[in-house]
């Protein structure tokens, strides 16, 4: 009984069968590295809706929430100022455009009267100077009748970009001041939309890392990006990722990722909460044990139970990197050709004979939940 209380559990009695346990035989084969990250979305465009010149609005044309389309008009203010200073532009071009048809007149006249010596060289220069002076007014008024004519729609609001438009901050009758710093109103391109996302710098050296060794094959910028919703299911459109920032944030240690993604129905909106699975790359030598066969001791090490060659259960301390679908990535510890106990570790010490049944299907490998 002595014996018994020391060693744990009852001893193994001559002629009894070794425990049966259930083993699965690793290998080598290729794993798709993807990466899950929390992130946001943000509209593909925004433009705040602001006037460019002043006036009192009289009315506004669209409904708040909907759809505007570029170039349609959004607010109209009053703009009488603008069509007299328009209507006031044009009389002066064709008061200049008269002056400049008489200096015209005057200047052939005079260069006929030069030419065979009835007046001076020096009036025919003149003639001339007032020519030039009259073609100089006219420009000018030309440039008058456009800078009142671009006043006068600017008194017309419209939309600088195409998308859902929001509340309007101004009514009917409120004064509006050109560059004040209060928008109208504010319109969003929602489709496509952005997800941004963040991925700690240690995990992006370490993934270029890997490219550069030849462990991993990537084509990063033409891999999808999908779309898992706040409440856990799926997005029905891939996106694809677009833009990976050249700084590193120093008070978070990320690196922004920005992926682009269709929004034909508007499900998204700017400021959900997503997260983004990105494909890292192929891994062409991975090996993958399920997660029922790795175990952690108090300090987060990994270990693991084999059945050796001579049909007895072998300790292995496991270094594993991240979980692929129900498995783990094993970097160190474990090889190609091991038989992993899967069910009936508990059974089992080490060195203790066993038999092995060998698992009939594998866990498949799915995505990425580090």
């Amino acid at each position: 009984m002595a014996l018994t209380a020391c060693g744990g559990g009852a001893p193994e009695t001559p002629g009894s069968a070794p425990p049966q346990v259930t083993v699965l035989t690793l290998k080598i084969q290729p794993v798709m590295l993807t990466h899950s990250l929390p992130g946001r979305t943000s509209a593909y465009l925004i433009a705040e809706v602001r006037p460019q010149v002043s006036g009192i609005v009289k009315r506004r044309r669209f409904i708040e929430g909907g759809n505007v389309r570029v170039g349609e008009v959004l607010y109209d203010l009053d703009d009488g100022i603008y069509r007299a200073e328009s209507d006031s532009a044009k009389a002066n071009l064709l008061k200049a455009q008269a002056v400049l048809l008489a200096a015209r007149l005057a200047a052939v006249r005079s260069a006929e009267l030069a030419r065979v010596e009835v007046v001076s060289a020096q009036d025919n220069e003149r003639v001339v100077a007032v020519l030039g002076q009259a073609e100089a007014d006219v420009a000018a008024a030309q440039a008058a009748v456009a800078s009142s004519a671009i006043n006068l729609a600017y008194a017309h609001i419209v939309a600088p970009i195409g998308g859902r438009i929001g509340k309007s901050n101004v009514t009917q009758g409120a004064l509006v001041t050109a560059g004040q710093t209060n928008s109208l109103a504010t319109i969003q391109q929602l489709d496509p939309i952005y997800v941004e996302v963040n991925q700690s710098s240690s995990d992006w050296l370490s993934l270029k890392q890997d490219i550069a060794a030849g462990r991993v094959k990537s084509d990063r910028g033409a891999a999808p990006a999908q779309i898992v919703l706040e409440d856990g299911n799926p997005y029905a459109h891939a996106g694809k990722l677009q833009f990976e920032d050249v700084t590193v944030d120093p008070a978070t240690g990320n690196l922004l990722l920005r992926a682009i993604v269709p929004n034909p129905d508007l499900m998204l909106l700017p400021g959900m909460y997503v997260r983004a699975v990105l494909n890292e790359g192929l891994l062409t030598h991975g090996l993958l044990a399920p997660q029922v066969g790795i175990t952690r001791d108090p300090k987060g090490n990994g270990s693991a139970l084999i059945v050796n060659k001579d049909g007895k259960a072998e300790a292995r301390t496991v270094r594993v990197s991240r979980t692929v679908g129900d498995q783990w990535l094993v970097e160190e510890g474990l090889s190609s050709g091991d038989r992993l106990i899967v069910e009936g570790i508990q059974k089992v010490q080490p060195d203790m004979p066993v038999q092995a049944v060998e698992q009939t299907t594998a866990a498949g490998a799915a995505g990425d939940d580090r």
